[in-house]
């Protein structure tokens, strides 16, 4: 029943947290989409007024007439519409998952056993824990002061681009190194929506309430408030898409656990990016296919990177020869016949080392469903995971931890079954 119950608390503040990302995605594209489509008013009272864009648009048969204005406006109302509580959500609701799922059984989901640094291979549970913290934590310090050092004016946002790229490798290459694939893909996606958030909470909000306090006292609003709070939005609509993908991609081994991952992390953070680069120079009127296709060009190379490698045949043992030279016609056949590895032996690996997870009734504690739905108890069950089994159990991603001790010798018979 805990286990159970367990799932259905994951299961709702999984929704909460899909919903408010929804929402704050959603909002932020819209307002990237109105500042770009933005025209010179045609109104001479709008002019005077301050007004420095305008939008018309049209949608649930209503028509919509939306100003920006680049001074304080005339009427600064009560009812100010603001966007925040959206980011925070998404955060907490996420953090609370990341909690609930990872840092409850660290040993088990954060822990990197095959990773070439013997200190992360041998962290224990609490270790991993801080670890794991502390990377969110110093991924959201770097990026700050490398804004803050880089482009405090605004003036020198396109080194600041290239700088806060070269960051995102380095978080994609240490994460991936540092713990489980999983993990890895996660605490990546969890940087860039930890810097996402704070930019909100720390620099775009405080900014804003600034400027309505100078409004409201009829002072002139420090434009460096407004300058900081774009530069900030701009980033967080560039992260939008790459943080979505590495969320999703927990659901899909292939990423995480080939052993060129945090390539396939880069790639995809950069594809995202440039495909959101194509949208937001669209709705400023500029067409720019190049970027899109450069996307889709780096998804491409991220197939042909993670690409499951052929396994070679097994090679076939020389016949023996007998006393006189020659080979009879059983000795040859048996010796050049590769022994096969039989389904119910790999189903006995299968039941000695992965169906106390992988069942349709777990016996491991805090678990009550498969996870995924993958489940290799059965014959049928098992044929239809071959692939991923093979591919998961030859680079130790499976079990997680190694938790019921699978040997090398057990990895091995799997392949070549899977080979057959």
């Amino acid at each position: 029943m805990e286990a159970y119950l367990l799932d259905f608390g994951n299961l709702l503040l999984r929704w909460l947290h899909v919903i408010a990302a929804i929402a704050w995605v959603g909002e932020s594209i819209y307002f990237v989409m109105l500042d770009n489509g933005l025209r010179p008013p045609k109104s001479e009272e709008c002019k005077k007024k301050g007004v420095f864009g305008e939008m018309w648009a049209v949608h649930g048969g209503g028509f919509y007439h939306n100003q920006k204005y680049a001074t304080s406006p005339e009427q600064l109302p009560e009812d100010l519409h603001w966007s925040f509580w959206k980011s925070y959500t998404t955060w907490l609701s996420g953090f609370g998952l990341f909690t609930l799922l990872y840092l409850t059984k660290p040993s088990f989901y954060l822990v990197n056993h095959n990773s070439p640094w013997e200190w992360a291979a041998n962290m224990t549970g609490w270790q991993a824990n801080i670890a794991a913290l502390a990377f969110l934590l110093l991924g959201w310090i770097v990026y700050n002061e490398l804004c803050k050092r880089i482009s405090p004016n605004m003036e020198r946002d396109g080194i600041l681009s290239v700088a806060v790229a070269v960051m995102m490798v380095v978080v994609a290459y240490l994460s991936t190194h540092i713990f489980s694939g999983r993990a890895a893909f996660l605490l990546t996606g969890a940087v860039m929506a930890t810097a996402m958030s704070a930019n909100v909470f720390f620099w775009i909000i405080p900014g804003q309430r600034r400027m309505v306090k100078a409004l409201k006292a009829g002072e002139t609003p420090n434009p460096i408030d407004g300058k900081r709070g774009k530069q900030r939005s701009v980033h967080n609509t560039y992260f939008t898409l790459p943080v979505v993908l590495l969320m999703l991609s927990n659901h899909y081994s292939f990423t995480y656990s080939h052993e060129l991952s945090w390539v396939i992390m880069t790639l995809f953070i950069f594809a995202g990016a440039l495909i959101r680069q194509y949208f937001v120079l669209m709705h400023a009127g500029h067409i720019r296919p190049g970027y899109p296709i450069a996307g889709v060009a780096l998804i491409l190379v991220a197939i042909w990177v993670g690409a499951p490698k052929s396994a070679p045949a097994p090679a076939a043992t020389a016949p023996a020869e007998t006393q006189s030279g020659t080979t009879a016609a059983g000795e040859n056949a048996a010796a050049t016949s590769v022994t096969a590895v039989t389904t119910a032996q790999v189903l006995d690996v299968m039941e000695a080392r992965c169906v106390q997870c992988h069942a349709a009734s777990p016996s491991q504690p805090g678990f009550a469903a498969a996870p995924l739905g993958v489940i290799l108890d059965t014959e049928a069950h098992l044929l239809l995971q071959a692939e991923n089994v093979k591919k998961v159990t030859a680079n130790k991603y499976m079990p997680l931890g190694n938790i019921t001790g699978m040997t090398d010798e057990e990895r091995a018979l799997v392949a070549a079954w899977n080979a057959q």
